[in-house]
């Protein structure tokens, strides 16, 4: 009887295990067909659950828009100045070489950063970086906005990139902590609007700056903002503690990772970007230090294996999903970013239109990519699945851009319209998006965000690519079908140098040639943005191709992530 008894209590132990497991794995990998119905119960009974994602109390909404300013804030200053770059120059009396870095450094340091932010607040915490990033940023935007010299205007781009690549990473990495894998779509794509907002207002306020106003004001416009932001971070953005004292934090960084990534990452990114602008490809100059970068790169990818808090653990590369995610976060970034620069410059050197008339208009691009930032992130929240918005997205993308290469100096400009609004589609769609599966494949809820700081990384080192592989598509091209005109007339003879084609764009529009002289001119500006066209569009493809590995991993998870909203604490 006994026996009999304990057989009985196995069999019910058994049974309950299993109803458990089945109840887990149902949970994790099916969702409910009912949507208000998301959540299952260990008993394997399904749960109402709340269908809404509004119901917050009012700190998280305060916190949420200080990090809709942090973005929108980043955003606006790393897109702003290219335009501006042509009057700071001439009131500063640059050189073309200080020209270049005063453009270039805040987006080198934005990248080499962001990683290193990410890891550091997963041991420290976020708000201590944040606190530092804000001030790192006002500092930056205030030597800026002042500055008498171009190489104090270079400092300050510099101290804005450290703040800089801190706010937006680490804007991205709190969304993770403070919202459910469940609810997240929503709010990141919401996080996703002013990020790209402030890319597309971004050359828009800087032509406007320095046409009607000042260049300086794109330093002084942080101020505010940052007054603004900085009070809502301390005041309602309570995160949960790291429970650790000082010290033990500070020997948890994986500091020798962090030498060798931002040693590696400056050596690898700088000859990149400017190879082709300062230095020829193969110079010393260029093949030196991007042999070292990538020599560093590689122990440091070997060496990560081995620190606890390492800044890329290998843990959140093993899931298949997170590999091609990331690879797709890459070449996105490279597409997003290219095409952000180099658009506009093809209606000022094709259309010969102003910086502000060539602003407007890529307006259709920019106002799609604006909108699928949010609608896919809606589409992720109604549907409860991702998979099916990613190949579409890559789709769209690799088309759109694809078919830029068909535009001639002719095409109408509701054929430029559509193409750009095919493009925009794709690029929006895959800006919100694979942040969700990258989310979803991290091992625990507490690397979700770190996680997406390092698809926020990859996303820019892609972006970085894109403009050099860009710039040297364009100038290879340039030189080969300028080579073809002959010898050229004085006033465009500096364009025999293939390296100052895109330098000369502003001036196209004054000069007095006849038009046998400056069609032939145009028709080579137009054949070699052709060729980023098509590269582009092939890395567009291989994204596509990529994505097909992606899996549909369940997103019906309530944990937060490491530092979540803490009720009691104001820490």
């Amino acid at each position: 009887m006994a026996s009999s008894t304990a057989s009985a209590e196995k069999l019910s132990i058994t049974n309950e295990k299993t109803d458990q497991a089945s109840a887990s794995v149902t949970n994790e990998s099916v969702r409910n067909d009912d949507p208000e119905k998301s959540a299952v119960a260990a008993d394997g009974v399904p749960v109402e659950t709340e269908k809404s994602n509004w119901n917050k109390p009012l700190r998280f909404y305060l916190a949420f828009f200080c990090l809709l300013l942090m973005v929108l804030m980043v955003s606006i200053d790393a897109t702003a100045l290219g335009v501006a770059i042509p009057t700071l120059t001439t009131e500063l009396h640059g050189t073309t070489v200080l020209a270049f870095w005063t453009n270039i450094s805040f987006m080198l340091i934005v990248a080499i950063v962001q990683p290193i932010y990410a890891s550091v607040s997963d041991i420290l915490g976020r708000k201590p970086p944040l606190y530092f990033a804000f001030v790192l940023f006002g500092i930056g935007s205030i030597v800026f906005a002042t500055a008498p010299a171009m190489r104090l205007a270079i400092l300050g781009r510099v101290l804005q990139g450290m703040g800089g690549g801190g706010l937006d990473v680490l804007s991205e990495v709190i969304v993770a902590d403070i919202t459910t894998l469940k609810e997240r779509a929503l709010w990141i794509g919401l996080l996703s609007i002013p990020m790209a907002t402030g890319c597309i207002l971004g050359p828009v306020i800087g032509a406007l700056f320095s046409e009607y106003a000042t260049w300086r004001w794109i330093g002084w416009i942080n101020l505010p903002i940052i007054g603004i932001a900085l009070p809502l971070a301390i005041f309602f953005m309570r995160l949960k503690p790291m429970e650790d004292d000082l010290k033990t934090k500070l020997s948890n960084i994986d500091w020798i990772g962090i030498g060798l990534f931002t040693v590696g990452s400056t050596l690898f990114v700088v000859p990149l970007s400017w190879a082709g602008a300062m230095y020829p490809w193969g110079s010393w100059r260029t093949i030196v230090p991007l042999v070292i970068g990538v020599l560093l790169l590689i122990a440091f990818a070997f060496y990560e294996r081995y620190p606890a808090r390492a800044v890329f653990p290998y843990r959140i590369f093993k899931s298949v999903t997170a590999r091609v995610t990331l690879f797709g976060a890459f070449i996105h970034g490279l597409v997003l970013y290219a095409l952000l620069t180099y658009l506009p410059l093809y209606y000022e050197s094709v259309r010969l239109e102003a910086p502000l008339q060539a602003g407007v208009s890529i307006l259709p691009f920019c106002a799609v990519v604006m909108a699928f930032t949010g609608i896919a992130a809606a589409g992720v929240d109604y549907f409860r699945k991702y998979l099916w918005e990613i190949w579409a997205g890559w789709v769209f993308l690799a088309v759109g851009v694809g078919l830029f290469s068909l535009l001639t100096r002719e095409s109408s400009l509701a054929v430029t319209a559509s193409f750009q609004v095919i493009a925009g589609i794709g690029l929006g769609t895959i800006f919100t998006v694979p942040p969700i599966p990258m989310q979803a494949s991290a091992p625990t809820a507490e690397d979700q965000g770190l996680a997406i700081g390092i698809l926020v990384s990859f996303r820019l080192f892609g972006g970085l690519i894109g403009l050099a592989v860009g710039a040297t598509a364009f100038s290879t091209t340039f030189a080969k079908s300028i080579a073809a005109l002959g010898e050229l007339p004085e006033a465009v003879s500096i364009l025999e140098n293939s390296n100052q084609a895109i330098g000369f764009i502003p001036y196209l529009r004054e000069l007095d040639v006849p038009q046998e002289v400056i069609n032939p001119i145009l028709d080579s500006y137009d054949s070699s943005w052709r060729t980023v066209w098509y590269i582009l569009a092939g890395f567009g493809a291989a994204g596509a191709i990529g994505s097909l590995f992606t899996k549909e991993l369940s997103l019906e998870s309530d944990d937060k992530g490491r530092q979540h909203m803490d009720d009691e604490s104001s820490s």
